[in-house]
């Protein structure tokens, strides 16, 4: 019977073999609470806070402080199309300031607004800079073009400014999402402009310097003079891609002029001789007599020879061509 009791004994006072260690905090940390908690925080001061409350009629931030954050309905956007519950949530983090210290119930009264306009004008001057692409959506009509919201600020795309093509139906634009790049950013006159227009011209030249990186050396297609000049004559080959001829290879006699064999609007059949630096050569006089000709320069296989071992693939194309910096 003693023995019973000396087992259960040892049971009771026995500690597993492993415990769970509660982390210690370190001495910075306590610094840093006791830190905090005895800083005052004071009107028109930026903050920042994590989302712990969210209902229809204001947010919760988290600051860290003895007390807690407040940002009524009204203080979270300017963009009309703002929801509460659709575009905060938990866990996330707001930049803020304050508005008062107390708002009579013990919480501290933030805008998130104001801190947009006081952080967000800093960043469009990057973004301008940078020439940063951004997706936005289109929030209404105006006169002259349409509006949107970035970062907070109200955004405005002249209607010149929405596309390559003319827009003439500005309301079928409303609630579309469109890459944008900044063009006008003056704070101190809340002006900020957008284009969607350059990024457009920015993907058409990818394009073109696309289609030209795949167009094979020693391809003979048909074109037409678009126009004439001192030192030779510039071919449409169609597909929005052209390219030069020299004078020196319009014809196997020396020309004073282009015009002397060409005239503008003229049918010409061209070899294509180099591509270099998204520019296109080619040459009327080096093509032969039985040549292979080719309707659509962009269909053509991509495989050439240059005086050297035949290359096929893009692979061996590109190691000739050289992007422009």
């Amino acid at each position: 019977m003693s023995d019973e009791l000396e087992v259960k004994a040892e049971e009771a006072v026995s500690v597993p073999e492993t415990t769970p260690q509660e982390a210690i905090p370190s001495m910075e940390e306590f610094e840093e609470q006791i830190s905090l908690s005895l800083h005052k925080i004071e009107e028109g001061e930026l903050v920042k806070g994590t989302v712990i409350g969210i209902s229809e009629t204001e947010v919760t931030l988290d600051l860290g402080y003895y007390a807690e954050g407040i940002i009524p309905l009204e203080e979270l956007s300017n963009d009309p199309r703002f929801s509460i519950k659709g575009d905060v949530t938990i866990g996330e983090e707001f930049s803020a300031v304050v508005i008062r210290e107390d708002d009579g119930k013990g919480n501290i009264l933030l805008s998130k607004k104001e801190a947009d306009n006081l952080l967000s004008w800093t960043a469009l001057k990057e973004y301008l800079e940078n020439k940063t692409v951004l997706k936005v959506k289109i929030a209404q009509e105006v006169n002259g073009g349409v509006t949107t919201y970035l970062l907070g600020i109200r955004g405005f795309i002249p209607a010149s400014q929405l596309s390559l093509t003319y827009v003439e139906d500005l309301s079928s634009w409303v609630n579309k999402e469109v890459d944008v790049q900044v063009i006008t950013v003056e704070e101190d006159k809340k002006k900020l402009v957008l284009s969607a227009k350059e990024v457009e011209k920015e993907q058409v030249k990818e394009e073109k310097l696309s289609k030209i990186s795949h167009l094979p050396i020693g391809l003979v297609t048909n074109g037409t003079v678009d126009k004439l000049a001192p030192y030779g004559a510039f071919v449409s080959l169609g597909n929005g891609l052209s390219g030069l001829v020299h004078i020196s290879q319009i014809a196997n006699k020396r020309l004073k002029t282009p015009g002397e064999v060409l005239k503008e609007g003229q049918e010409v059949t061209v070899k294509i001789i180099e591509v270099k630096d998204g520019k296109i050569s080619l040459s009327i006089k080096a093509v032969e007599e039985k040549a292979e000709i080719s309707e659509n320069v962009e269909a053509a296989p991509f495989e050439y020879s240059s005086g050297e071992e035949a290359s096929t693939g893009l692979a061996g194309l590109l190691s000739k061509f050289k992007l422009p910096e």
